[in-house]
């Protein structure tokens, strides 16, 4: 899907040639002559449409408009929120009209967040899964047009940064949907290598033997009931300098989880191809990246593996010595994420990281707790913690700091190993963060359990491509704040 970004006034989209056009209509509508215009105004005074976010108002082969199809749109004020509100109101009808060509024109003053919105909207209303389909129909929309009244340097960066986190998101999306006899840990490997031919980009795929040189007794306790070898993918990008510290993204890999001994109920297993979506999310930053190109150095670990209920499966109860040396009593095999996490942090250590950030389908204690509007964040450094939310807040891909208290740690004490790999069903989210927390004191490091973002379910169900919005945005963010500590200060001149 290819995307544009150029001015465009309600005079001119009248003659725009795409198949369809979305008009967004905020309160800051002033009506010309032109005939969107002459029809915006009429609309609103019979109150046939409104400014409130969402309303809409079809038209066809309106007089003095070349494209066929029309909609109107509410935009509210003209916010982010209010702009994603509208858009995700009209994409249903955009998409079932079966267009090739659509031009979205916003009708006043828009910020660089906005751009964003809309052009991640529309392709989150756009996406078709198509891969393992005998017959697959594939995205209709092939060309999206973002009209503004006023093009400006930082609406275009906002529009290149948007429309590249589009393709990161596709590409987690993709990985995340496939089942899991289609995404191995070792196909997970072979995507991880194609990111990687650029000359900033490199990638090692570790098999059974090297991780088991590593130390890694945590992650193999995972995978040892599985006849799908494990992989340990390590991805790198270097921006920077090689001095500079990088950011390591970690992303749980489970690439299907059936529970293993302690096997999960049978409705809905099939959604736990869904659990290597932190694994995913990663390799969509990094496609992302190969696109961004931006001043920073960021390393990806991915630890893949299955959990699987064979003979050779570790048990409860069952303990394993972890990467760092410490002892871990496995009383659940269904809480693995942490299992094959712990050892990556461990791992992570080596690159001397300015932060760490892992992410994972941790519990379904933060589902729960936050449901799927919002990625459950934890986090030993304020500052970290701080420019998430922030980042989450600007990329609308929304997380919420959570606590991480010591007393939740209690029940984490084990009489035959020096930590258990559960505590009780009470703050399960924060228990399994602070298990996570053990083995992350080397490094300013955050936590971003997505269970109830990673995806959805029902009639709407597949993979939303989430946190890659967050991640890229604070990846970016960092470059910039590198940028600018870097920028020779100006030099005072006297009259």
């Amino acid at each position: 899907m290819n995307f544009e970004l150029s001015p465009l006034s309600l005079a001119g989209a009248c003659q725009d040639k795409s198949e369809a056009l979305i008009v967004l209509v905020s309160e800051a509508f002033k009506p010309g002559k032109d005939a969107i215009s002459l029809l915006i105004a009429h609309a609103l005074a019979a109150k046939d449409l409104e400014f409130k976010a969402g309303q809409l108002l079809a038209a066809y082969r309106v007089p003095g408009v070349a494209a066929a199809k029309l909609w109107l749109v509410g935009a509210g004020q003209g916010t982010a929120a209010q702009i994603k509100t509208a858009m995700a109101a009209v994409m249903p009808q955009v998409k079932s009209a079966h267009i090739q060509s659509l031009t979205i024109v916003c009708a006043f003053p828009i910020e660089p967040q906005a751009v964003q919105a809309v052009v991640n909207t529309v392709g989150e209303g756009s996406y078709v899964y198509t891969t393992t389909q005998s017959k697959p129909k594939g995205r209709q929309l092939k060309r999206v047009h973002l009209g503004v009244l006023h093009a400006n340097a930082a609406l275009q960066q906002a529009f290149d940064t948007a429309t590249a986190t589009l393709v990161g998101v596709e590409l987690a999306k993709e990985w995340a949907n496939r089942p899991a006899n289609h995404a191995t840990p070792t196909a997970l490997g072979l995507v991880a290598k194609s990111l990687a031919k650029g000359a900033k980009f490199s990638c090692d795929v570790l098999g059974p033997k090297e991780v088991a040189k590593l130390g890694m007794g945590s992650f193999m306790a995972v995978a040892q009931g599985s006849r799908e070898p494990l992989r340990f993918i390590v991805l790198r990008y270097q921006g920077a300098a090689k001095t500079v510290a990088p950011v390591v993204l970690v992303g749980k890999g489970i690439t299907f989880d059936t529970g293993g001994i302690s096997i999960k109920p049978a409705p809905e297993m099939d959604e736990m191809k869904y659990d290597m979506g932190g694994a995913a999310s990663v390799l969509g930053v990094f496609k992302a990246l190969t696109l961004l190109t931006p001043a920073i150095n960021v390393v990806g670990l991915i630890p893949a593996c299955e959990n699987m209920p064979d003979g050779q499966a570790v048990k409860p109860g069952d303990v394993v010595t972890s990467m760092s040396g410490q002892t871990i009593e496995i009383l659940n095999t269904d809480a693995e994420g942490r299992l094959v996490l712990c050892d990556a942090l461990t791992y992570a250590e080596r690159f001397k990281p300015a932060a760490v950030i892992d992410i994972a389908t941790l519990t379904g204690a933060c589902v729960i707790a936050l449901g799927g509007v919002r990625s459950g964040m934890f986090a030993s450094d304020d500052a970290l913690a701080q420019a998430l939310h922030q980042a989450g807040e600007a990329s609308l891909d929304l997380c919420w700091r959570m606590p991480l208290d010591e007393a939740y740690a209690e029940g984490l004490k084990s009489n035959f190993a020096d930590v258990a790999n559960v505590a009780g069903r009470a703050g399960g989210a924060v228990s399994a963060a602070k298990f996570l927390q053990r083995f992350a004191k080397a490094f300013p490091w955050a936590h971003l359990d997505i269970a109830g973002t990673a995806w959805k379910t029902g009639a709407a169900k597949g993979a939303t491509g989430r946190p890659v919005g967050l991640l890229l945005h604070y990846l970016m963010a960092q470059a910039a704040t590198t940028a600018a500590a870097k920028a020779p200060a100006a030099r005072k001149v006297k009259a």
